[in-house]
Formats: structure tokens, C-alpha cells, sequence
């Protein structure tokens, strides 16, 4: 007999939970920027700020506990300063690598 799980049922994935070392944190960021989703990319950077600590991150970044919830949420879109402050408070730089087109 089959029984059916219901996604209700399943616990809720946390990606904090697995950021647990720089190499991690690189591999995630990458995976993400790779998407093209500037939203996911918010979203990314609150996941690595939660596993590394939000009070900590928030005031490295210099900006509150509660704009740094808002600027990371799922489908926000912060301002390119904001991204900044957080990547250099977390420790993880952005760059660019000539790509393929086409």
C-alpha cells in the first residue's frame, strides 16, 4: 500500500542550517547569483546572514535588525548599496567572470 505524504507534512527546508563554513557559503552564493534573480539573491544573503547571525551581520552592516529582514526577505529588492554592506558584513565578495553568450 502507497501512502501519499502531503507537502504540508514535510518540515521546511532552512539553507542556514547547512552554511556552516566559507566554502559552503561561496557554493550557495554562486548557485544563486547563477540564477539570475535578484530577489533569490536578497533571499540568499538573508538565508547566509541568519546562519551567521543577524544582530551580528546587521551591525557590521551598519544597518538595523529590521531593514536587514526587510532588504533579505523572499522577493525583495534591495538597493545595490544594500547588497554591498551585507556581502562585505558577511564576508563574501561579488565578482564577474566573462561569460558565455548566445
Amino acid at each position: 500500500m502507497n501512502e501519499t505524504i502531503k507537502v504540508a507534512d514535510l518540515p521546511e527546508f532552512d539553507p542556514a542550517e547547512y552554511l556552516n563554513n566559507e566554502q559552503e557559503i561561496a557554493a550557495y552564493l554562486s548557485a544563486v547569483i547563477a540564477e539570475d534573480d535578484p530577489g533569490l539573491l536578497a533571499a540568499a544573503l538573508g538565508d547566509i546572514a541568519r546562519a551567521r547571525g543577524m544582530s551580528e551581520i546587521a551591525r557590521a552592516s551598519g544597518l538595523s535588525r529590521e531593514a536587514l529582514y526587510k532588504a533579505l526577505r523572499p522577493g525583495a529588492q534591495p538597493r545595490f548599496e544594500t547588497i554591498t554592506r551585507v556581502c562585505r558584513a558577511l564576508g563574501v565578495t561579488l565578482e564577474a567572470r566573462a561569460g558565455t553568450t548566445g
